[in-house]
């Protein structure tokens, strides 16, 4: 007896089921949509048509990876983040729901900077840096929802950059307001930048080396893009403390955090910013590190203080 798309999302389902997954009929269709070429809707006009040997091979390489642990993010090859259908493996994070509170916090500072002073002139674009863009999902999110901006996806992982191209070349016309960089920070930026920034993003690692975590993050996604020394703190501390050289006097920027960070990196970014705020996620928790316009003086060479 021939085999139906039905027959292998059933089987999908038991396999995940007795590996532990926590919704295995959900995933398997997930799984089936991804195998088959069939999504939503469409996926039930072939249900009970017999798949290609192909396509059953690679559905069958997708629940064994799935049901060995492997997140269902980089077992599918794609999430989606704010309608941005990502490329996703185990060179990049995987993108997640605080990080689209990230992108909101960004927006509107977007929105602040571009707006004319009143009898001026259009201020023109803003200048966005993503520093460790990692799958791209801050920079392309904000290139493709605000047509005045001019994005830089920054990592110093090559692997993660050639994921955040891959992803760029799927962007259509915003993609012409991208540009890629390698390297640390804002070390990989143009020197004729410094100054001239309107936001700079970041999802930085910031995660304690010691802290307990899933074994489905720590086990599959990138340790480097995960973890921070200092308790977490050494890659906030760097943004916080070298952005006003890189930004211009009202911009502003914008940081995903931990919670139990968020007292710290404030009273830090006070030390640097006149105005801070931390912003809660979807969840309530605090998450985002806002933090405007520059104490002055400002520039390269002038000593402040660190105030840990």
């Amino acid at each position: 007896m021939s085999t139906t798309w039905r027959r292998l999302q059933g089987w999908a389902a038991d396999e995940l089921r007795v590996a532990g997954v926590e919704s295995p009929e959900r995933e398997a269709r997930w799984m089936v949509e991804e195998a088959s070429g069939h999504e939503g809707a469409e996926l039930a006009g072939v249900l009970d048509a017999e798949p290609v040997e192909r396509a059953g091979r690679r559905l069958e390489s997708m629940v064994r990876r799935r049901a060995a642990g492997e997140p269902l993010q980089y077992v599918l090859g794609r999430w989606s983040f704010r309608g941005l259908d990502l490329m996703v493996d185990r060179r990049v994070l995987i993108p997640r729901p605080e990080t689209e509170s990230v992108v909101e916090v960004v927006l509107g500072e977007v929105d602040r900077l571009a707006e004319p002073e009143a009898g001026g002139s259009d201020p023109g674009p803003v200048v966005v840096a993503d520093l460790g863009t990692g799958s791209g999902a801050i920079a392309l999110s904000v290139a493709s929802e605000r047509v005045g901006t001019l994005v830089w996806a920054v990592d110093v992982s090559a692997d993660a950059l050639a994921v955040a191209t891959a992803n760029l070349v799927g962007l259509g016309r915003a993609a012409a307001r991208v540009r890629v960089a390698e390297g640390s920070w804002f070390g990989a930026l143009p020197g004729e930048l410094r100054g001239t920034l309107g936001v700079v993003a970041s999802n930085p690692p910031y995660v304690d080396a010691g802290a307990d975590l899933p074994a489905e993050v720590v086990d599959w996604e990138p340790h480097s893009a995960l973890f921070a020394a200092d308790e977490g703190r050494s890659d906030l501390r760097e943004l916080v403390t070298t952005a006003g050289d890189w930004l211009v006097a009202e911009g502003a920027l914008v940081c995903e955090i931990s919670p139990e960070q968020a007292a710290w990196v404030a009273e830090l970014a006070a030390v640097h910013f006149a105005d801070v705020e931390v912003r809660p996620d979807l969840a309530g928790r605090d998450r985002v590190l806002l933090a405007r316009h520059l104490r002055a003086p400002r520039g390269p060479g002038v000593p402040v203080a660190d105030r840990d």
